[in-house]
């Protein structure tokens, strides 16, 4: 009985598996101890509720960024830090959800958390939404730094998705501690093959990626 049992259970995984389409995987198949805090599943976010197309806590990205950014884990864990992802790759349908949402300017919950210096009117106009994102291709990721024991992330400064000047990378009105975590960050993730959005301290793209310039839409499940 007990074996009819796991081998239902692993039969479930692979079913639940084969419905990502071929190049892409779930990240903690490959690199278990890798931090989560995936945003866009919670209502902790900019929206201030679950976006559309984020049906699972589960962490979707192309298998080849996948592959690189293993090797960014295990070069922090020596050491003892590690990844914490908050986003990776995002279905157009979410895509379209932010865009609905910053169409409705009354919609102003998480302002004072996320945007509280930019009017909401000047969201696409400052290219902090788009109808378009590289996150939908799969190799463009979201994350930070912890403390791979306690979990605690390193300080950057400002929290991931805040819209404004303090989140560049090269903004000046840091501290010294929190220059150098942002330099770690980038430094080793452009080691392993990643390039990054200097607007966005926490957004990277793998060099060479996959499917650059197809936006996909299969939900995160």
């Amino acid at each position: 009985m007990k074996i009819k049992f796991a081998f239902l259970l692993v039969l479930i995984h692979l079913s639940v598996f084969a419905q990502l389409p071929k190049g892409f995987v779930y990240v903690q198949d490959i690199i278990p101890d890798i931090h989560l805090e995936l945003r866009y599943c919670s209502y902790n976010n900019f929206v201030g509720k679950p976006v559309e197309g984020y049906n699972g806590d589960v962490l979707v990205f192309s298998e080849a960024a996948t592959k690189a950014l293993k090797n960014v884990q295990d070069e922090l864990r020596k050491k003892g830090l590690g990844l914490k992802v908050f986003d990776a790759y995002r279905p157009q349908q979410a895509v379209n959800n932010f865009s609905e949402w910053a169409k409705n300017v009354d919609d102003t919950l998480m302002k004072q958390a996320f945007y509280p210096n930019v009017d909401k009117r000047n969201l696409f106009k400052e290219g902090y939404i788009a109808s378009k994102s590289r996150h939908s291709s799969g190799s463009t990721i979201d994350l930070t730094i912890v403390d791979l024991k306690s979990g605690e992330e390193l300080d950057m400064g400002t929290p991931f998705d805040f819209f404004g000047r303090s989140s560049w990378y090269l903004h000046e009105d840091l501290t010294e501690l929190q220059k150098s975590n942002r330099t770690l960050l980038h430094d080793v993730m452009i080691k392993h093959g990643f390039r990054h959005y200097p607007k966005e301290w926490w957004h990277f793209t793998l060099r060479g990626e996959p499917f650059r310039n197809q936006y996909f839409d299969f939900p995160v499940e």
